[in-house]
């Protein structure tokens, strides 16, 4: 990796074709450089014209921190069922050893960065919903904006073959100058109204919660998470920065994820962490066991102390935790976790959450950290690849990234990724939504089903389904 200093955009193109030509390989060149202050959702609509179906959006739940992606100068995709996460890591660090980079700013989610995300299960079998997203599946953008604690940057990535013109420059400067001026413009959000919404095969579902249920009684798996979908259609093309708005607003504790592929997008607001990296500091969350929120304070109160009481959801957050700890100790020298779990409150729903903190081994990166972690039983089930099977087998429904890892990570190996639940993917004027809920042996079918309907809310909320 080249890092050159105080330098220009320019030169570097002119230093990328030189080395493209001796190489035969694409070079990436990405600068960074401190600039004005931007609202995040107005750069996010300002590139729906020229990058429409190809941006990004991240926001961390405390609000500090923002990412937002705008076109593919690179993308790095894989059908592969195995070493689905070395091959990512692989070619990211190949791409990114050979780049000339730009950044006296040493910001973390400055500079390169790659942002997609993995398959709930690269085994089941793909369907026509999810077509415009590989398993596994992640871009490089042309145009970055990453508001960190207040300050905001913009990252510029092009990647220069042997056979392009210096000239090539003016092209991307252009572009830049375009951009940054739209980026300025008020955003204004359209109202859809919900025509139809369909459950996809209700009965079906109980009848496999209930046939999942009796199998947990007599056989070796302890837990199994069961998943549905919504299908709703509007009267109109839903609009991307309208949703993103209402979630930004209504689900302020959560990540707010939007990532666009082919003209779908998918998108949500989860409150559960996978795991970060930074530098060699390794957070994570044991999230599972839920419960409604309480129409006033009393009744919440109540509600919330009956979850952290409740043996049913204690018994399936203890899974999580165990499942979660194993694999920290595996990849950390050093793994902190607090004995008992707190509540975490969210608007429509809340929580039994425990945060686990972690030194990474040498050698150990975030992907390894992914890999290691998905799914948690809280997505998946345990022992993790039995109910990883048995998912397969019984669920009629294509995850396809609902409940997979979904994030980024830097040139410097730093990184974060969410847990992609109360999501849903949106394509033209309809939009599938999905909840997943955990199955033990004393699971009761119209009671998960219930629960389903709860975390299905936000994103009903957010599409403008319900008031």
């Amino acid at each position: 990796m080249v890092t050159i200093q105080r330098t220009e955009l320019k030169e570097g193109i002119q230093t990328a074709i030189e080395k493209a030509k001796k190489t035969s390989a694409s070079i990436l060149v990405s600068e960074v450089q401190k600039i004005d202050s931007y609202v995040p959702l107005s750069f996010f609509a300002a590139g729906k014209e020229r990058y429409g179906g190809e941006r990004f959006f991240w926001k961390h739940p405390s609000e500090e921190r923002y990412m937002i992606g705008l076109g593919i100068c690179k993308e790095i995709a894989s059908d592969q069922a195995t070493d689905r996460f070395f091959h990512v890591e692989k070619e990211w660090e190949r791409f990114i050893n050979q780049a000339i980079i730009f950044d006296d700013e040493h910001v973390q989610g400055t500079g390169p960065a790659v942002f997609g995300g993995f398959s709930f299960d690269p085994n089941k079998e793909k369907t026509l919903l999810w077509s415009n997203y590989a398993p596994s599946l992640f871009h490089i953008p042309r145009f970055m904006l990453s508001i960190m604690n207040g300050q905001c940057y913009l990252t510029t990535n092009v990647v220069c073959e042997k056979e392009q013109n210096p000239s090539f420059y003016t092209k991307v400067e252009n572009e830049r100058q375009e951009l940054l001026a739209k980026g300025r413009n008020h955003v204004t959000f359209d109202k859809v109204t919900l025509v139809d919404r369909m459950e996809v095969k209700p009965e079906a579902w109980k009848q496999s919660v209930t046939q999942v249920v009796e199998g947990l009684k007599t056989g070796p798996l302890k837990k199994v998470v069961l998943a549905r979908e919504l299908r709703l259609i509007f009267n109109r093309e839903i609009q991307i920065e309208s949703v993103l708005s209402r979630l930004l607003t209504e689900q302020k504790d959560s990540y707010v994820f939007a990532f666009e592929s082919s003209g779908d997008c998918f998108i949500g607001a989860s409150p559960e962490r996978l795991v970060k990296k930074d530098q060699n500091q390794v957070f994570t969350t044991c999230l599972a066991g839920s419960i409604a929120r309480g129409k006033n304070e009393a009744e919440d109160e109540q509600l919330g102390n009956s979850l952290l009481t409740d043996d049913k959801n204690l018994i399936e957050h203890q899974y999580v935790v165990d499942m979660i700890k194993e694999a920290m100790e595996d990849t950390c020298t050093k793994v902190t976790i607090p004995s008992t779990p707190r509540l975490l409150k969210l608007k429509h729903i809340q929580h039994l959450y425990t945060p686990v903190i972690g030194s990474a081994a040498e050698h150990t990166s975030l992907l390894t950290l992914v890999e290691k972690l998905h799914p948690t039983p809280a997505l998946g089930g345990l022992p993790k690849e039995p109910a990883v099977a048995k998912i397969r087998e019984v669920e009629e429904l294509d995850r396809g990234f609902f409940a997979g890892p979904i994030g980024w990570l830097d040139y410097k190996g730093n990184g974060e990724f969410a847990v992609a639940i109360r999501s849903g993917l949106v394509q033209g004027k309809e939009a599938s939504i999905f909840a997943g809920c955990g199955l033990v042996e004393d699971s009761i079918a119209e009671s998960e089903y219930e629960e389903t309907n709860i975390k299905f809310k936000p994103m009903l909320s957010a599409l403008g389904g319900i008031k």
